[in-house]
C-alpha cells in the first residue's frame, strides 16, 4: 500500500466524491471540480489521482453494467473509504490548527502615519 500522505488535489477529489455521493465517477467528478474549484483537470490526471487514492485505501470502486447512451461502455463509480474519511479529516484538522496559530494581521491604510 502506497503512503498515507493526501495532497491538494487528492483532497479535493475525495470531497468532490463525497459532494456527488452515488453519482461520483469520472466524468460527474471531473465536471464537478472544474464547476466549483474553477479547476480544468484533464481526465488523465484525473484517472491517476484516483488510482493512486485507490491504491492508498482512501477510495473503493465499483464498475456498473454498460448502457447504450455510452455505447456500452461501463462507468466506474467511486466511494470513499473509512480510511478516506479519517485521512480528509486529519488533513481539515491540520489546516484548522495552523489557522489558529496565525496571528492577528493589521491591515494598515498604505497612506496612514
Amino acid at each position: 500500500m502506497k503512503g498515507t500522505h493526501l495532497g491538494e488535489f487528492q483532497e479535493i477529489i475525495l470531497l468532490t466524491i463525497l459532494v456527488l455521493d452515488d453519482d461520483a465517477y469520472g466524468v460527474t467528478i471531473k465536471r464537478e471540480i472544474n464547476q466549483r474549484v474553477k479547476r480544468s483537470i484533464s481526465r488523465g490526471a484525473l484517472h491517476t489521482a484516483l488510482t493512486r487514492l485507490e491504491e492508498k485505501g482512501f477510495i473503493t470502486s465499483e464498475q456498473a453494467e454498460g448502457s447504450p447512451e455510452r455505447g456500452g461502455r461501463p462507468k466506474r463509480y467511486y466511494t470513499v473509504s473509512n480510511r478516506g474519511i479519517e485521512a480528509i479529516q486529519e488533513a481539515k484538522a491540520l489546516r484548522d490548527q495552523l489557522w489558529s496559530q496565525i496571528p492577528k494581521l493589521r491591515l494598515q491604510h498604505p497612506y496612514a502615519g
